[in-house]
């Protein structure tokens, strides 16, 4: 069984499960869950890269302490494919978006350096 359904009024999260009985918890989050957009938290195209940050609307904190980690930014292509981390609110969220979007641009100017680096050794 879940632990709590949350959604986002604005950037603030709301636990459903406080607020009202299961059952219309359940429906509410549905009706929630059923705009992508509403989810979206922010997206980055790098060179063919993209970094999504998305609210999550269940508790993916596993463990029995700690706060609820209710955000996810992900990394899909590049050196970093897959790379993931989760978040409690919006603004850590935009935060660790914003992180992860550096690690991107790095990756992509290493490379780039390496390919500048070995280019010279091609003309010596």
């Amino acid at each position: 069984m879940l632990n709590g359904l949350y959604i986002l009024r604005g950037h603030q999260v709301v636990r459903l499960d406080d607020e009202m009985p299961r059952s219309a918890a359940v429906l509410e989050w549905g009706r929630f869950f059923n705009d992508t957009d509403s989810r979206r938290v922010a997206e980055t195209k790098i060179e063919g890269i993209r970094v999504s940050t998305v609210f999550l609307g269940i508790d993916h904190n596993f463990n029995s302490h700690g706060p609820p980690l209710l955000f996810e930014t992900m990394v899909f292509g590049g050196e970093h494919d897959e790379m993931t981390d989760r978040y409690t609110t919006w603004t850590q969220a935009i935060k660790g978006h914003q992180q992860m979007c550096g690690f991107v641009y790095m990756g992509i100017a290493r490379q780039h350096k390496w390919l500048f680096i070995e280019e010279k050794k091609k003309w010596r």
